[in-house]
C-alpha cells in the first residue's frame, strides 16, 4: 500500500489503531436505547427502548474553548473530555430532558494515539457520570491547521424530555433560585484567567496561590460538574419551574433565559461569597464584581427556580442527594 498520504501528514494506520482502542470505551456507556458501538456511519438510538412515550427532542452542541491551552501546556488531558461532556449536557438538562446519547469530535495537526485516548477516555467518563451513551464521533487529522500539541474539541448530544415535562415552566413573583455550587470556573473565562496568570508572572506548575495543596494547572483543570443524575428525578417536580446552566455570561444572563422580561432576577449578595479561586482571579486581575458575574460562574454552577412554598422541600431533596445546595435569591416584577 503506497504510504503518499503518511508523508503528507495523515496517517490512517493510526487512527484505525485509535477506534480498536476506545471501542471498549464506547461499549461501558451502553444504556438503554443504544449499544454503544463505534464503526458505523451514524449512531442509531432508539426511543421506545428508552420508555419515551411522547417525547421531545432537544439537542445541544458545545466545547471546551481556551482551557483547552492549560491542557496543552501542562499536558494533562485525562480531564478535558468530562468538560465537554459536561457542557453539552447540562446544556440539554436545564430543558428538563434527559441525556441519551453523545458524539464527539476529535481534531489535531498530527495524531498522538496517546494524547486522543487520553481526551476521549474523559469523554467517556463524563457519558457514564451524565448516564448517555458514547456512539459516535470523528477523529480528524489535519496538518498545518493545529500547533504541534494541540487539537480541538467539539461534543454534540441528544436527550429527550417527555412533553409535559419541558423546562421551564411558567415562574411568578416570589419563586426562589437555589444554587449548585461548582467545582471551579468549570469551562468559561478562561481567556481572561489565562491574561491573569501570564501578568501575574505565575507558570502552571506552580502551587495554587489560592490551594497550597495543588498547582495551579491542576486547580484551573478541575473538570466541569455533571449536575444529570441529582436533578433529573427533582426536574419532574411541577415546584420546579427551571434550571439554567450557569456558563459564559454568569448568573447575569444566564438566570433570565428562565422568564420573560417582566420579571428579573434579585440575587442576595451575601449568600454569592467567591469561593477562594474567584476571589483570587477579582483580587489578582483588578476585575470589578459586575465583570466577573457576567464573566464567570462565580462559584454557582446551576441555578433553580422553585415555588416559594416548595423551597424547603426541594432544598432537603437536594441535600440529601448529597448536593450542596443554598437560597441565592428570588424572582421579582421587573
Amino acid at each position: 500500500m503506497s504510504d503518499a498520504y503518511r508523508k503528507a501528514g495523515v496517517d490512517i494506520d493510526a487512527g484505525e489503531r485509535l477506534v480498536s482502542a476506545i471501542s471498549p470505551l464506547a461499549r461501558a456507556t451502553a444504556r438503554k436505547g443504544a449499544d454503544a458501538m463505534l464503526g458505523g456511519f451514524g449512531g442509531i438510538f432508539d426511543l421506545k427502548a428508552a420508555g419515551f412515550s411522547d417525547p421531545l427532542l432537544v439537542s445541544g452542541t458545545d466545547g471546551v474553548g481556551t482551557k483547552l491551552k492549560i491542557a496543552f501546556e501542562t499536558r494533562r488531558h485525562s480531564t478535558i473530555g468530562i468538560d465537554l461532556v459536561a457542557m453539552c449536557v447540562n446544556d440539554v438538562l436545564a430543558q428538563g430532558a434527559e441525556p441519551l446519547f453523545f458524539l464527539d469530535y476529535f481534531a489535531t495537526g498530527k495524531l498522538e494515539e496517546g494524547v486522543a485516548a487520553e481526551v476521549i477516555r474523559g469523554v467517556a467518563q463524563g457519558c457514564l457520570e451524565a448516564g448517555c451513551a458514547l456512539i459516535g464521533g470523528e477523529t480528524a487529522e489535519m496538518p498545518g491547521m493545529y500547533g504541534e500539541g494541540e487539537y480541538d474539541l467539539a461534543g454534540f448530544c441528544v436527550g429527550a424530555v417527555e412533553r409535559k415535562d419541558l423546562l421551564p415552566r411558567s415562574v411568578e413573583a416570589g419563586d426562589i433560585l437555589i444554587g449548585l455550587p461548582a467545582s471551579g470556573p468549570h469551562s468559561n473565562g478562561y481567556s481572561l484567567i489565562r491574561k491573569i496568570v501570564k501578568d501575574a508572572g505565575l507558570a502552571y506548575r506552580d502551587r495554587a496561590p489560592f490551594d497550597a495543596a495543588t498547582t495551579l494547572g491542576d486547580a484551573l483543570l478541575t473538570p466541569t460538574r455533571i449536575y444529570v443524575k441529582r436533578l433529573l428525578p427533582l426536574l419532574k417536580d411541577d415546584a420546579v419551574r427551571g434550571f439554567a446552566h450557569i456558563t459564559g455570561g454568569g448568573l447575569i444572563e444566564n438566570v433570565p433565559r428562565l422568564f420573560s422580561d417582566s420579571f428579573a432576577a434579585r440575587f442576595d449578595d451575601a449568600a454569592l461569597t467567591l469561593p477562594p479561586v474567584f476571589q483570587w482571579l477579582m483580587e489578582t486581575g483588578g476585575v470589578p464584581i459586575a465583570e466577573m458575574r457576567r464573566t464567570f460562574n462565580c462559584g454557582v454552577g446551576g441555578a433553580l427556580a422553585v415555588r416559594a412554598r416548595d423551597a424547603d422541600r426541594i432544598l432537603g431533596a437536594l441535600r440529601s442527594a448529597g448536593e450542596g445546595a443554598r437560597v441565592i435569591g428570588d424572582i421579582v416584577k421587573a
